[in-house]
């Protein structure tokens, strides 16, 4: 078509535009993405994100050898660490455009204080969350072990903070033994929050071969620990069922791990220092029960000492007294025993002669009952005798010797003998 233009064309007319100062020069705040240095030459991207984590902005950028030199050591002294990628920045730029390269941003300058406050700022939202969740002081009300001699190690294998723990912990001069396990974890970089998580899960599956754990990492620029500052590494080590003690970075470096964790100590080296004093102030304790122990012992002997000599010179004497006095005893005894036996003798005669008269009434009494008791059963005989039967007009009939009281006790030819009151009469049955 007439009007359209080549893509050259379209690309210069854009070139025109860029040049407008209202975007030459400008602070512009972002995020620093796949940063690289490649001959003096620094290529990044500047990114900006939403609350979500999403991207919602991004432009390439590029800090020029001539600048880059001056730029990384101004920001390194104000820092204490080099530009790298996933820092929060406030840089100068130009808007650049070449019709062949496209748009980029050149940074010409940086302000440092910004990036150490984006640090801080960032801190204090993780603070705020973890307190807002009531995980914060959880670790913290974790109580110590008597003697904390099982240790969990998370740090790099080659760093020279975890050699520096070693050295100290194990060389001490008291000859206390501890018993160290390291689970490796990247301390640095963009892998250090699912590295160090990772060792926290590998620990908690062998959680009952540890008394607590450690974390060390050695000294570094300040904004080398800014990986630390991180929500979900906090939360971990919040909630881990092990106190912990962190000993990262230098005494002016406190990270979100230091805040939450049972112990926050300066360095590697005096976590070490820690953990061979608590052995120590145990030794002493032992040292002085071991005292108290002989003290007790000594003094418990010397007494028993005095009480055995008081004892021997006590014994003889206690004894001569209780002779004398149980020969006094049985002189009353010898005196009093005849006069106790003449009056309990006198006691159970007259007591005899008591009971003498009762027995006689007793068997006066019964032999009268009785033989009035025989007298009444005399006249009740008496009364019953068949004779008195026999002499009220009655008889008795009998057979071979027995009563004959039925008609039918008898058949033809028995003979019968009838007794009368003055005679019996002899009858045989026809």
């Amino acid at each position: 078509m007439e009007n359209s233009l080549t893509l050259l064309e379209y690309n210069s007319k854009i070139k025109e535009l860029v040049h407008d100062p209202s975007v030459q020069g400008c602070w512009v705040t972002a995020e620093t993405s796949d940063l690289r240095v490649s001959r003096g030459h620094c290529y990044l991207e500047l990114i900006q994100k939403n609350e979500e984590g999403a991207t919602v902005a991004r432009l390439g950028a590029v800090i020029w050898a001539s600048t880059f030199a001056r730029l990384n050591d101004f920001f390194l002294r104000e820092t204490g660490s080099h530009l790298s990628t996933s820092m929060g920045v406030m840089v100068k730029v130009n808007a650049t455009f070449h019709e062949q390269f496209g748009l980029k941003a050149v940074i010409t300058d940086i302000n440092p204080r910004y990036t150490l406050g984006d640090m801080e700022r960032i801190r204090r939202e993780i603070i705020a969350k973890l307190t807002m969740d009531g995980i914060i002081d959880m670790n913290k009300q974790l109580s110590w072990p008597l003697v904390p001699q099982r240790i969990a190690v998370i740090s790099a294998r080659g760093a020279a903070g975890y050699g520096d723990f070693m050295n100290q912990l194990h060389n001490n001069d008291y000859g206390l033994k501890f018993y160290t396990c390291l689970f490796e974890a990247v301390m640095q970089g963009v892998n250090t929050v699912p590295s160090v998580i990772a060792a926290l899960d590998r620990i908690a599956a062998v959680l009952e071969m540890f008394d607590c754990l450690v974390i060390i990492r050695g000294g570094g620029a300040t904004t080398d620990l800014n990986s630390f500052d991180n929500y979900e590494l906090g939360s971990n080590i919040a909630q881990f069922p092990l106190p912990v003690i962190t000993g990262i970075g230098h005494d002016r470096d406190v990270t979100i791990p230091d805040m939450v964790s049972k112990l926050h100590v300066k360095t590697p080296t005096a976590a070490a220092q820690f953990l061979v004093q608590c052995g120590i102030a145990q030794l002493d304790r032992l040292n002085e029960l071991a005292t108290l122990v002989v003290t007790s012992a000594r003094d418990a002997v010397a007494h028993s000492r005095e009480q055995l000599a008081y004892y021997g010179n006590y014994i003889p004497i206690t004894a001569q007294k209780l002779v004398e006095t149980s020969r006094l005893r049985l002189g009353n005894y010898a005196q009093s025993i005849p006069l106790v036996l003449k009056s309990r003798l006198g006691n159970e005669r007259t007591g005899l002669q008591h009971k003498q008269q009762a027995i006689k009434l007793a068997v006066t009494s019964g032999f009268e009952r009785e033989k009035m008791r025989l007298a009444a059963l005399a006249d009740k005989v008496q009364l019953l005798s068949p004779q008195n039967i026999l002499d009220r007009g009655y008889s008795l009939t009998t057979i071979d010797g027995h009563v004959v009281t039925s008609a039918t006790d008898v058949k033809c030819g028995d003979r019968l003998e009838t007794m009368l009151k003055d005679g019996k009469v002899i009858s045989v049955v026809e």
